[in-house]
């Protein structure tokens, strides 16, 4: 069987689905630590692979949290957004639109202001010097309530930074129903944000028709459960309304029982548009390249199918039409010099 991975490694690539704090590689995490030693993470980068195992998703919940307080300043903020695009220019990762939870670092009393710098800052920093395009997603805490949608979508229309392009609503979901976010989407979408709401993952379908129908979902993170729904599967192949799957998330948070029974499959014979992302990478001991190697595995993909996979993700991006055009040209470019070798 042929290795694909060295073919990975330089695919160019796009990234629709991933986590912010969630992307803390234990070298970044080990320094947010030791800059706050009264923290609970540990510092010591081979102690966190222990700490990042989750027995289920509200463990995976409380670490997450945990890692986010170790954002105390705009500095520590500015440091996580660069080096987090360090790592993905490592994966030949042109463009992602990174999720961030600014409710996460203003309500620890990071001055709003001061964090759009920051992460503008970063993001500028990482086009100039390590040539990755990077867009935001700000995204509702669910488990945080309303109090944190109205101030997430108040961040987000009113003091919209640059690189700010999508709206989205993460965290648990069982016990927050997504009809409620409803009005903070309405808002969002009405100030020219794309709608890209996580939604079937620890549900059940109708979690993923409540995001399309009451949260005007473009993209849909995870899905997993939509296979349980051959019409909802039709819609979205229909419509074309992509999936952002994360296979190794979904083992690691207990989404799925085992990599092998992933819906990933059922989900591309349907003729839905998947795309394949890390989520909360270094959290789940995964990163972009060995989710297209597992992708790769599971759907029986050869060099051209892994191209494929990679311009799915330029498609169901919000790139503007032009760049989409020059990405998925360097890709084609990229997989013909690779076969002619």
């Amino acid at each position: 069987m042929t290795d694909l991975r060295p073919f990975i490694a330089g695919l160019p690539k796009a990234e629709l689905h991933v986590h912010h704090v969630g992307s803390a590689s234990p070298r970044i995490v080990a320094e947010l630590a030791a800059r706050h030693p009264d923290s609970k993470v540990p510092a010591d980068p081979e102690a966190l692979a222990e700490y990042f195992t989750f027995t289920d998703f509200a463990h995976f919940i409380d670490v997450y949290l945990s890692v986010v307080d170790l954002l105390r300043t705009p500095e520590d903020v500015r440091l996580l957004t660069f080096e987090v695009a360090r790592d993905m220019a490592r994966q030949n990762i042109r463009y992602a639109e990174l999720t961030i939870t600014p409710y996460s670092s203003t309500s620890r009393n990071i001055p709003e202001q001061a964090f759009m710098e920051a992460i503008e800052d970063a993001r500028k920093a990482a086009e100039s010097e390590l040539g990755v395009i990077l867009r935001w997603c700000f995204d509702i805490p669910g488990e945080a309530g309303l109090a944190a949608a109205e101030e997430t979508t108040r961040l987000a229309v009113e003091l919209r930074p640059e690189g700010l392009i999508a709206f989205g609503l993460g965290g648990p979901e069982i016990g927050v129903p997504r009809p409620q976010f409803k009005p903070y989407f309405d808002r969002a979408i009405a100030a020219g944000l794309h709608s890209v709401p996580h939604a079937g993952e620890t549900t059940g379908p109708e979690t993923v028709w409540d995001a399309l129908r009451e949260l005007g979902a473009e993209r849909i993170g995870h899905a997993t459960s939509a296979v349980q729904d051959p019409e909802l599967l039709a819609h979205l192949a229909q419509h074309r309304i992509p999936l952002e799957v994360c296979p190794t998330s979904n083992i690691a948070t207990r989404a799925v029982a085992d990599l092998d029974e992933h819906p990933i499959r059922a989900m591309v014979s349907a003729g839905v548009l998947v795309t394949v992302n890390s989520d909360d990478p270094p959290m789940f001991g995964t990163d972009l390249n060995q989710e297209y190697a597992v992708a790769a595995r599971l759907l029986g993909l050869d060099e051209r199918g892994l191209a494929d996979l990679a311009k799915n993700g330029v498609e169901a991006s919000f790139l503007d039409p032009g760049s989409k055009v020059r990405l998925a040209t360097e890709i084609d470019t990229y997989t013909a010099k690779w076969l002619a070798r």
